[in-house]
């Protein structure tokens, strides 16, 4: 007896891990792809990952033609594991079995997934390769997608939820990924998109390609969907690793910290004065600066870096310290904030708050981005995202106004008077309601139309108007700024201020009891 029964659990056990056999293992290389096991393998700890419901309900598909197919594990495989000795839980769809269909059984292993994560409070990754809903189900399979949605919800801000998309994701599927707080993308293999090619031009006549449509190109630098692109499965898998060297395991467990960088003097970095001109018309990258500032063997995790480029958003370390890092990148659009960077701003502030990393703020904009276009898009419903979710916030946040703060958009970067802790500013920073050179011509445009040489008279009434109302002195007196700092103190001071901020829970002064406020989504 004891045999029979030992040799029906290795039986099963090796069809499960087969999946759906060896030909379309093949296909699935074929196609620049791994299994779904060789994708957990790649991501967790060497033999830590311990499957959960691998034989849940055994199940078989009966097709339209009538042949029955065996559906090992429901196209899904469960579990737990370590990442560098921090427990999570994985999902990952196996492509080989009817095309990683959603099935019941499929659901409920991944709702089970995901009850496991939320009680123990763990990070949970979903890898993502499925051809959808199983069209032979029914609504049966359909309705899963609602448990795990739901299961999404309950648990964003409680445990970090990851999402790497290493196939097609059409239809409700995508709204599972959307539901996480990242999603990874490989090139030429990730495929999201609500409706296929072949329906959308059966229903609004319009041709287009798999790759216009969802490619990972087109979601990292233009809808903003998918935080990062690589381009091979084994990179972004190690990326998801990286990624989680920076998360907390969850909404009150401590944040990550790796051995001080001690090293507060300069002499071993670029001079700041050589990365930021004075002059506001020439441009420089804030990447740089950002390196300069940050510990120098921690570099900067940027998300959604061909998303929205005109701003800088990622993780960093300081002192040994995780640090969220917000910047303008004059490189692109002056650093100007339009809807997108508008967007990308808002959700990583409230990322950075519901997990408790503390936010850094490198300021160098011009305003919020003119234009009929921009209006037409929203920038007034965008562009206060931005001040609700930095205003919102409870974790420390400092500023540092680099070079030029102007208008509405000083304002939204964090500013003093919307709740930064502190704000400090180089000696060559600029805060006004705009430039000086659009200021006068609106202040003086008579007295520039009646001057004999009207372009000396813009320079002088410039000279005038700068030495008014945007040097520094004046928002230090006003209180606007905490102190002008010189740039190679600038470090030094980043770290005292933070570990002075460090363990203040500022929502004890919450003076009103809410359910929640209302975003302008």
């Amino acid at each position: 007896m004891w045999n029979n029964q030992i040799e029906h659990v290795k039986q099963k056990r090796q069809a499960h891990m087969e999946g759906g056999g060896q030909e379309r293992i093949a296909r699935q290389h074929a196609n620049g792809k791994l299994t779904a096991r060789e994708r957990i393998i790649t991501l967790l700890d060497e033999g830590s990952f311990h499957e959960i419901n691998g034989c849940m309900e055994p199940q078989s598909v009966r097709t339209p033609a009538g042949k029955s197919v065996a559906v090992p594990g429901d196209g899904v495989y469960t579990g737990w594991g370590t990442v560098d000795g921090r427990k999570v839980c994985v999902v990952a769809e196996d492509f080989t079995v009817v095309a990683g269909t959603m099935g019941v059984t499929h659901a409920k292993k991944i709702a089970a997934l995901q009850d496991l994560a939320y009680d123990m409070r763990v990070p949970i990754i979903f890898l993502n390769d499925s051809g959808g809903a199983r069209i032979e189900e029914g609504i049966n399979g359909l309705a899963g997608y609602g448990d795990i949605f739901r299961r999404h919800v309950r648990a964003s801000g409680v445990i970090p939820q990851i999402c790497a998309v290493l196939g097609p994701c059409s239809g409700g599927a995508c709204y599972s990924p959307a539901l996480c707080d990242f999603i990874f993308v490989v090139q030429d293999v990730s495929k999201m998109f609500i409706t296929g090619p072949s329906v959308v031009e059966a229903a609004i006549g319009a041709k287009s390609t798999f790759e216009e449509l969802g490619g990972a190109e087109m979601h990292t630098s233009v809808s903003g969907v998918a935080h990062a692109l690589y381009n091979d499965e084994q990179s972004a898998l190690k990326g998801i690793r990286k990624l989680l060297s920076y998360l907390p395991d969850n909404n009150e467990a401590p944040l990550p910290q790796v051995p001080a960088d001690t090293s507060l003097g300069h002499e071993h970095r670029i001079s700041f004065q050589e990365l930021v001109p004075d002059s506001e018309r020439k441009t420089y990258d804030m990447r740089q600066v950002i390196a300069n500032l940050m510990d120098l063997d921690a570099p900067l995790f940027e998300l959604s870096k061909h998303f929205a480029p005109n701003v800088i958003t990622g993780f960093s370390f300081l002192n040994g310290k995780v640090t969220g890092v917000i910047a303008n990148q004059p490189i692109s659009l002056g650093g100007a904030l339009d809807c997108d960077a508008s967007d990308k701003i808002a959700r990583f502030i409230r990322f950075c708050d519901c997990f408790g990393i503390p936010l850094l703020t490198l300021v160098d904009v011009p305003a919020f981005l003119p234009g009929k276009e921009q209006e037409r898009k929203g920038i007034i419903r965008h562009g206060a995202k931005i001040l609700y979710a930095y205003a919102e916030a409870t974790v420390p946040k400092i500023t540092v106004i680099v070079r030029k703060a102007y208008g509405g958009a000083y304002i939204a970067m964090n500013s003093k008077t919307l709740s930064a802790d502190f704000v400090y500013a180089w000696p060559i920073a600029q805060i006004a309601v705009m430039g000086a050179d659009g200021a006068v011509r609106v202040l003086y445009k008579k007295r520039i139309a009646q001057a004999a040489n009207p372009e000396h008279e813009i320079e002088r009434l410039k000279k005038n108007y700068e030495e008014l109302y945007m040097n520094t002195d004046t928002a230090e007196n006003k209180g606007f700024i905490d102190e002008v700092i010189l740039p190679e103190e600038t470090r030094s001071r980043l770290i005292a201020s933070f570990s002075f901020l460090e363990g203040r829970d500022r929502r004890r002064n919450e003076p009103v009891t809410r359910k929640h406020g209302n975003i302008p989504l």
